[in-house]
């Protein structure tokens, strides 16, 4: 790996640090991932190393400041494809094996506990990056790895058991292929637009990096996410005490109403709860009513569900007693 380049201010500004690391090529050319931080005012040795879903990249501050205001240093990982890390001549947010992006967080973990010496480090996720971590901590389970939060993780293809099965099929196929052809579907933007400033929303993101109307899906990627979500079904051992947050309600609005507001609607929370407790042994669930697929980013009264239930949970699995708990589930 060739070394990383010189640490500059991010794109939120001061006191946010932004951190590119160089991987090897691959078939579409120069690939990097970025590591985005912020220190909390007092080391403490502990930190959060947070990662995004689809169609998406670090910008919920807010959230970064509960961990900062805890004591936390806070980093981000803008993974290869995605926000900061998107090339010109880069597939958006194209992979076709979620195990592509070990390296990036490999990568991100020895800065957050070699180079910058955090001993206790929480992975928090949202999203396909809650499947991806999921997996990468079964598999390295880092011995500074405290605990897991993770927000609406993606842990099964959304529709009934008959297209999930013949449809996972089919994929595998085509993949073999044309990874790269795009899978056909109708975007009505109505999520971004709930959450952006300029369409009602109360949140200021890139609209380059996270559109109203995604990024194409293409069968590839999606081939890739069938076979992560088969790992994680058959069961996974997370070591540490993970806790798992959504939406209490799926709906899959025809209009801009309000469901779009407080439901998920982008992923199916009954699998979620489902397949919860296939990643680990202590497993906490906790459906939130009026809630958005991105918790984080709900309206304030859920918004203040969320963090009532981080506060409740962090401070019992995690603040203090953090190394007896993992010690216990090894």
């Amino acid at each position: 790996m060739a070394p990383a380049t010189a640490v500059t201010t991010d794109v939120l500004g001061e006191p946010w640090t932004a951190e590119t690391m160089h991987f090897p090529p691959d078939d579409e050319g120069r690939v990097v991932a970025t590591l985005v931080s912020r220190r909390a005012p007092e080391p403490t040795g502990r930190a959060v190393l947070y990662v995004h879903g689809f169609c998406d990249y670090f910008f919920q501050t807010d959230f970064a400041q509960w961990w900062i205001d805890r004591g936390y240093d806070f980093y981000a990982l803008d993974l290869r494809k995605y926000g900061r890390s998107l090339l010109p001549h880069q597939l958006p947010n194209y992979v076709t094996d979620l195990t592509d992006h070990y390296g990036e967080i490999d990568a991100a973990w020895h800065r957050i506990t070699v180079r910058d010496g955090h001993e206790h480090v929480v992975v928090s996720a949202h999203s396909t990056g809650g499947l991806t971590t999921s997996l990468w901590a079964d598999r390295r389970r880092p011995a500074q790895l405290t605990a897991l939060v993770l927000n609406s993780p993606w842990l099964d293809l959304q529709g009934s058991a008959l297209m999930r099965t013949l449809g996972t099929a089919a994929l595998k196929g085509i993949a073999q292929r044309a990874p790269r052809r795009v899978i056909p579907r109708t975007i009505e933007g109505f999520y971004a637009r709930s959450l952006h400033h300029e369409h009602g929303g109360e949140w200021t993101f890139d609209l380059n990096w996270k559109p109203v109307d995604s990024f194409p899906v293409y069968v590839g990627w999606l081939a890739g996410v069938r076979r992560a979500h088969a790992s994680l079904q058959a069961g996974l051992d997370v070591p540490v005490p993970v806790l798992v947050l959504s939406s209490d309600r799926t709906t899959w609005p025809k209009e801009m109403g309000e469901d779009v507001h407080t439901t998920d609607i982008v992923l199916d929370v009954e699998q979620i709860r489902r397949w919860a407790p296939a990643i680990g042994k202590h497993v906490t669930y906790v459906a939130l009513p009026g809630a958005r697929h991105d918790v984080v980013l709900s309206r304030p009264a859920a918004r203040e569900l969320v963090y009532d239930e981080l506060t409740r949970w962090v401070s019992a699995y995690v603040d203090g007693g953090a190394r007896a708990e993992r010690d216990s589930l090894l």
